[in-house]
């Protein structure tokens, strides 16, 4: 990790001060991926170039691309933010790229530089309103994580601040707008054991505001845990508005009854206490078995905050199973859980 100083003159150095993409005189040290999208500041060598100015401007406007300045500068290695997927393509400003060029609306979409900078090239006409769901972080204490997983160094994010805490369902994170459904991918729904939910969603669609977006967990399939109580297939843990921001719990649980859903089981609402949330683990919550627990803070917060206002406890078994690879669920022969019509499972 460098200062900026550092930065802008170990990058320059590296690239004989001249632009890597035309030649002339370097002027800026460009972050490949904005700066802003990193934790830790982004001021990585193998994230910055030399460009002058007229090149700086493309690659703002992405209209020169990652890819492009990466291979220009002699970069083999793609530095992304933790929290960003590394079988994904992004643009300058976090945005996902489309195989066919289309983009999704990133973490920075909606800052007012991010804005004028993409007007300016019309780019704005290029983003379709579906977002992928953003990777959920490991609590320190978590157990049941894998090598591809990521834990935050501490809670600081949650102290003194009201949380909700609800059971991690053991189920295939699906998101509904009101004229499309999606898994975690967005192309991701070619699997039969999402004929239930696409039915379901067909039937609520037309309820859901334009531009947002409900999000909860399908458990119609037996994934680890076979579920025998449920109330139904689809549960609630986060709504969206139309500008990528996430409702507070309060009007989250207004949305839910509106809408005729329901909500994930909650375990917990009140003040963050540290020691008090790590003893909140029950193997057997309700009947049915638990693979561990999901926090998040009460108030509203922005798609680029996720990391910070949500994190998760998984049990070690789960984590375990995961780690000795019996084999995705996916590819297995679909066991149906079961509903419980008497069963109560609302928090």
């Amino acid at each position: 990790m460098l200062t900026r100083e550092q930065f802008r003159t170990q990058v320059f150095a590296r690239d004989n001060n001249q632009c890597v993409i035309c030649g002339k005189p370097s002027q800026d040290a460009h972050h490949i991926i904005e700066r802003r999208l990193w934790d830790n500041g982004g001021y990585h060598i193998d994230n910055g170039a030399s460009l002058c100015a007229d090149c700086h401007m493309k690659a703002e406007q992405t209209i020169i691309s990652c890819k492009e300045i990466r291979k220009a500068a002699g970069i083999k290695t793609i530095l992304l933010p933790p929290h960003f997927y590394s079988d994904t393509r992004y643009d300058k400003w976090g945005n996902i790229i489309l195989p066919d060029g289309r983009r999704l609306k990133g973490e920075l979409f909606f800052d007012e530089s991010v804005q004028k900078i993409l007007k300016s090239c019309d780019l704005l006409d290029f983003f379709c309103k579906y977002v992928k769901y953003p990777r959920t972080y490991h609590l320190p204490w978590s157990k049941g994580f894998t090598k591809y997983d990521r834990i935050v160094k501490n809670t600081k994010q949650f102290e003194g601040k009201e949380v909700i805490v609800t059971v991690k369902l053991d189920g295939e994170n699906t998101t509904f707008y009101n004229d499309y459904i999606h898994a975690r991918s967005l192309d991701g729904m070619g699997h039969a054991s999402q004929s239930w939910v696409k039915n379901f969603h067909s039937k609520i669609s037309y309820n859901i505001p334009e531009g947002w977006r409900v999000c909860g967990e399908n458990v119609f399939a037996k994934h680890t845990i076979q579920y025998n109580y449920l109330s139904t297939y689809f549960y609630v843990f986060s709504i969206w508005n139309e500008k990528n921001e996430c409702l507070d719990w309060d009007l989250t649980w207004e949305w839910i009854k509106l809408l005729e859903l329901d909500p994930v089981p909650v375990i917990y609402i009140g003040e963050w206490g540290e020691d008090f949330i790590k003893k909140l683990y029950q193997p057997i919550f309700r009947g049915e078995r638990c693979e561990g627990y999901v926090v998040r803070l009460a108030e509203s917060f922005p798609y680029g905050e996720y990391r910070h206002s949500v994190a998760k406890f998984v049990a070690e078994e789960f984590g375990n199973q995961l780690k000795e690879g019996s084999g995705h669920w996916r590819h297995k022969k679909i066991i149906q859980n079961r509903l419980d019509p008497i069963a109560d499972m609302k928090g």
